[in-house]
C-alpha cells in the first residue's frame, strides 16, 4: 500500500437548465450526472425534498453510501488480519440531516447495522469487536465531523 496523499476526481455536469436557468427557484432542475474515469455516468438530483428527482441519486444517499462501503471495506480487511473469516455482510445504513433555518443543513449522525456471517460462529464476540477497529481505520468515518455509530446484527 502506497503510503501518502491520493488523489481522486469527479466530473459533476448540471443538465437542469430548463431553457431559463436559474431564473427563478422553481424554473430549473437539480438534475446533474456524475462522471468518474472509465466508469457508467451517475445520474444526481437533490432530495425530493429541495426539488429534486427522487428517480436519481443524491448527495445525502451518496455521502450514507460512502460511510456504509468504507465501513464494510475496512472491516473485510481487519477481520482477514485477526482471522476472521466473513462468509456474507449487508449493511442498512441510517443518517440523520439537520435543516437549520436559513436553509443550511448538516449530518448529525449515521448509524449502521451491518450484518456478518461468519463461517466459525465461535468467532462472533471477536467479529462484533472488529468493528470498532474497522471504524478507525475507515477513511470516510475519519473525514466527517458527526458520529458515525455501528450496531452489529445477527445475519
Amino acid at each position: 500500500m502506497a503510503i501518502g496523499d491520493h488523489h481522486y476526481t469527479v466530473a459533476v455536469t448540471w443538465t437542469g437548465n430548463r431553457g431559463s436557468g436559474t431564473s427563478g427557484y422553481r424554473e430549473y432542475g437539480r438534475e446533474h450526472d456524475v462522471a468518474l474515469p472509465g466508469l457508467p455516468v451517475l445520474p444526481g438530483s437533490a432530495d425530493p425534498t429541495f426539488r429534486g428527482d427522487r428517480d436519481r441519486y443524491n448527495p445525502e444517499q451518496l455521502l450514507l453510501t460512502a460511510l456504509a462501503q468504507c465501513h464494510m471495506l475496512s472491516y473485510l480487511h481487519v477481520a482477514v488480519t485477526h482471522g476472521v473469516t466473513v462468509v456474507s455482510y449487508e449493511d442498512t445504513a441510517e443518517g440523520t440531516m439537520h435543516l437549520n433555518r436559513d436553509g443550511s443543513g448538516e449530518f448529525t449522525s449515521v448509524v449502521l447495522h451491518p450484518r456478518v456471517g461468519l463461517a466459525d460462529e465461535s468467532q462472533r464476540a471477536l467479529a462484533d469487536r472488529l468493528h470498532e477497529e474497522a471504524h478507525d481505520v475507515c477513511f470516510i468515518a475519519r473525514s466527517v465531523n458527526f458520529p458515525v455509530r455501528h450496531l452489529p446484527e445477527w445475519p
